[in-house]
């Protein structure tokens, strides 16, 4: 077995958060699956002689991620015919009966210091032979997040892409008592709703997280005070600083690839119109200049355009303004609505939402062809964003005549809603590749 030991420091990073405190959890529902999901076991950890059994089941952990995802169909352990925890237990004819292509096992190994080894195996059952094997250090409550981390390299190892489940997601919670105010939450947790943290409570609205490219800080818009301001905070120290109050609207922030500017609507001229912050000389660029609405800015990966939704055609569509010339292109004309354009990694891909003025759908427009898909049937879709690896889209929707949050693979044949225990939930960010 190869070993790969992992410095799980940065792991901390959920445990640390300014504010943190337990809150509403998130609860995914697989709404919709993919035929022909790759059937997999994962084989729950055991742990050696004379260690007690932390909190988190690790193989449960990795085997709801693989599922959540489409692409693997997990066999429940109820239904497996042995328990292996290394290679060299493993009777592969055991899983060849039950039609498994690929299995994971595992044990987890106490260290004096009070961390445990997390050791596992990826096994190919018709080859028998290991496909992946790594050991990671971790202290007990950075064990969902190690989980995650195996997940990732298990994901990438059977399909090819990079796994995006060791990721976080910002969102929006609106809490609506029987008797007193509204109360508003800013919240970051992990890509599967667990380790639900507040970093900022307020009994006025919050709207817009957008997450810096080393996940590290947060960009929101806060109405603190009965007007609009755009903050930006560290979301391990909590520390924040107000980085526009400029008169009328300061809205839509956008980190650049750089984390050195921010794209925003502003109005202090009198139109919304799109603008770059440099945040340390506090200096303005305008982008935009026209008689229409423009807002929701989005960088392209190598940080020389923006897309932005604009009405200055008549109704909403998403344009495309280059930085370095002033050149500006519409980029969608199916629909009488397109809004909210969200960059996928590679820049290859729009995701926005699509609507005809009674529902609104999340779509996906391919920027070479021009060819958009239409990938959710939800009604009143809204806040798309790329998960860092650009496979799935998590948005706001309704459902039960409330705000919740769905997610949806970039073909729409993977389907789950995210539900909150209590109160409503929008806006969603999800946050890129943690270091």
């Amino acid at each position: 077995m190869k070993t790969l030991l992992r410095n799980l420091g940065l792991l901390l990073i959920g445990l640390l958060l300014f504010q943190a405190r337990a809150h509403a959890v998130l609860t995914i529902e697989i709404t919709q699956g993919v035929e022909g999901a790759l059937p997999l076991a994962v084989v729950p950890f055991a742990v050696a002689p004379g260690g007690a059994a932390p909190d988190t089941d690790v193989a449960a952990v990795i085997s709801a991620d693989l599922g959540r995802s489409g692409r693997f169909r997990p066999l429940p352990p109820e239904d497996m015919l042995a328990r292996p925890h290394d290679a060299a237990e493993v009777k592969y004819e055991d899983w060849r009966v039950l039609g498994m292509e690929n299995l994971v096992v595992g044990r987890l190994e106490p260290n004096p210091d009070g961390s445990y080894e997390v050791r596992f195996q990826l096994l190919d059952v018709f080859r028998a032979n290991q496909l992946l094997g790594y050991s990671i250090t971790a202290r007990p409550g950075e064990l969902r997040r190690a989980a995650h981390y195996i997940s990732d390299l298990i994901y990438e190892k059977l399909t090819g892409e990079r796994g995006a489940f060791n990721t976080r997601i910002a969102y929006v919670t609106v809490q609506r008592p029987a008797k007193g105010e509204t109360l508003f939450g800013l919240q970051v947790a992990d890509s599967d709703g667990h380790n639900p943290q507040t970093i900022l409570s307020s009994r006025e609205p919050i709207m817009s997280p957008s997450w810096s490219p080393d996940g590290n800080r947060l960009a929101y818009v806060s109405f603190e005070g009965k007007r609009s301001a755009v903050y930006v905070q560290d979301v391990r120290t909590g520390q924040r600083e107000q980085v526009t109050s400029s008169p009328g609207i300061n809205g839509a922030p956008a980190w650049a690839p750089d984390g050195q500017r921010l794209a925003l609507t502003l109005s202090k001229d009198g139109n919304p119109e799109i603008y770059v912050l440099y945040l340390y000389s506090k200096r303005l660029a305008r982008i935009t200049n026209s008689l229409g609405i423009d807002t929701e800015p989005s960088w392209a990966p190598d940080g020389m355009s923006l897309a932005f939704t604009s009405d200055r055609g008549g109704t909403p569509q998403i344009y495309r303004a280059w930085l370095d010339g002033g050149r500006t292109q519409r980029l969608t004309f199916d629909g009488s609505y397109n809004a909210s354009p969200d960059f996928s990694r590679d820049g290859k891909r729009l995701a926005l939402v699509n609507g005809n003025g009674r529902s609104f759908h999340i779509a996906v427009q391919d920027l070479d062809s021009g060819v958009l898909q239409v990938v959710t049937d939800t009604p009143l879709d809204e806040s798309p964003s790329f998960a860092p690896n650009g496979s799935m889209i998590i948005y706001a929707t309704q459902s039960g005549g409330r705000g919740v949050l769905a997610a949806t693979s970039v073909d729409g044949r993977v389907k789950q809603r995210l539900l909150l225990t209590e109160g409503e939930v929008r806006e969603p960010s999800w946050s890129p590749f943690l270091q």
